[in-house]
């Protein structure tokens, strides 16, 4: 793994599918290369697939979200001494000659487990298909919609646990590219508030358990004909989901979503709100089987007051994330679950007329770590004014 990570940060210039599908491989085994050095490229017109021997594959992956455009001058690259920096300082970090802003001071001591991509670049300036390329691979078209991640891993290698979904969303937003062209069962499952457990998920308190399978036999007696009449994947695939919901409603795995089970004293560690809440059920969801968890803060829309902004929303994501780090290290699966930090594009070096920063795709930052990723490394970097990417390309 670690000489596939020497290859990445040497390379010159790797597509942004590319790294998606390292960090596939990492997490679940996929037995593909990127364009590294030496390889071919691996997203021609016809895909070329390169068996690789691997140690074990992991058994998920944690995304966590950025959505608005997280300034990288004000986390993971920041410019100390130039005017571009504003009033933010760096600050050091375990691992020699590794910075971060100083508004990720809990996650600077994380330092040797983590791989910082500064190197990340797309030509998406708009909010949802910036978001769109940096979820699928893919420029946004009217005629398809392609699959993320999460849908992959669900469509490819089906459910580690028959009973739990294999992709959950917390939080997913409006525009999430879900399944894409795959279908209603590789839909990640969405989760508004992750504190409240999965809603909707038991009967009714006048509903009795013989009403309730008396109801069900007589909603199959009605779908019956139609599902004969008309044999399509759809159809399958709404009966499909019904057959989900009522296993899971009866079955012992819906605990995964209480996180009343965890100690309070966990549950503040990793802070209030719902990013906070929903990265440690995303921990909770990787332990039960889930393949992907996926966990969005937004807010990084920073066009003014940048700087107090972005502190409130790094504090969030400094807690939440460095809690999970711990909480996996802590329980012998930081080896086994790729977490994954990403936002759809940075902000601009140039602070505007309103004490903020403005979309800017040409150049932003990415995390990764666990999972077998090697850390302690900062993959690519950029000018030394933050504004254009001087080398290891990811686009």
């Amino acid at each position: 793994m670690s000489s596939r990570s020497h290859h990445i940060q040497s390379a010159d210039s790797c597509s942004r599918r590319s790294l998606l599908l390292a960090a596939a491989r990492s997490a679940f085994g996929v037995a593909a290369v990127s364009c590294l050095p030496g390889l071919p490229s691996l997203f021609a017109d016809e895909p070329q697939v390169v068996p690789v021997p691997l140690r074990r594959p992991a058994r998920g992956m944690i995304w966590l979200n950025m959505t608005g455009g997280m300034s990288h001058l004000d986390t993971f690259d920041p410019k100390p001494g130039r005017p571009e920096a504003g009033p933010l300082k760096a600050i050091a970090t375990a691992v020699d000659g590794m910075q971060l802003s100083e508004n990720l001071p809990l996650l600077a001591k994380h330092g040797r487990e983590l791989a910082v991509v500064r190197s990340l670049t797309s030509n998406q300036g708009a909010h949802e298909q910036g978001q769109y390329f940096m979820r699928t691979g893919y420029a946004m078209r009217g005629s398809i919609r392609h699959p993320t991640l999460g849908a992959w891993s669900s469509h490819l290698l089906g459910r580690s646990n028959p009973n739990l979904p294999s992709y959950v969303a917390v939080s997913p937003g409006s525009q999430h590219p879900g399944a894409g062209f795959f279908g209603a069962e590789d839909q990640p499952l969405p989760i508004g508030a992750p504190d409240q457990g999965l809603p909707n998920s038991g009967r009714a308190n006048n509903v009795s358990a013989k009403e309730f399978s008396a109801r069900l036999d007589l909603l199959n007696a009605l779908d019956q004909p139609f599902a004969t009449a008309h044999q399509a994947p759809s159809v399958a695939a709404y009966q499909a989901l019904y057959h989900d919901a009522v296993t899971l409603m009866g079955s012992r795995e819906l605990a995964a979503f209480d996180l009343k089970q965890e100690p309070q004293a966990l549950r503040d560690a990793y802070g209030e709100g719902s990013f906070a809440q929903g990265c440690l059920l995303a921990r909770r969801l990787i332990e039960h089987d889930v393949r992907v968890v996926e966990v969005e803060l937004g807010g990084w829309d920073t066009h003014d007051d940048n700087f107090d902004r972005v502190a409130d929303q790094a504090a969030i994501l400094d807690r939440g994330l460095s809690a999970l780090l711990t909480d996996l290290r802590g329980r012998g699966l930081l080896d086994e679950v790729i977490v994954v930090v990403a936002s759809e594009f940075g902000r601009t070096p140039k602070i505007n007329q309103n004490n903020g920063r403005d979309h800017y795709p040409k150049a932003f930052s990415g995390m990764l770590a666990g999972g077998g990723i090697k850390g302690g490394q900062v993959i690519g970097a950029t000018t030394e004014d933050g504004g254009s990417v001087a080398s290891g390309t990811v686009k």
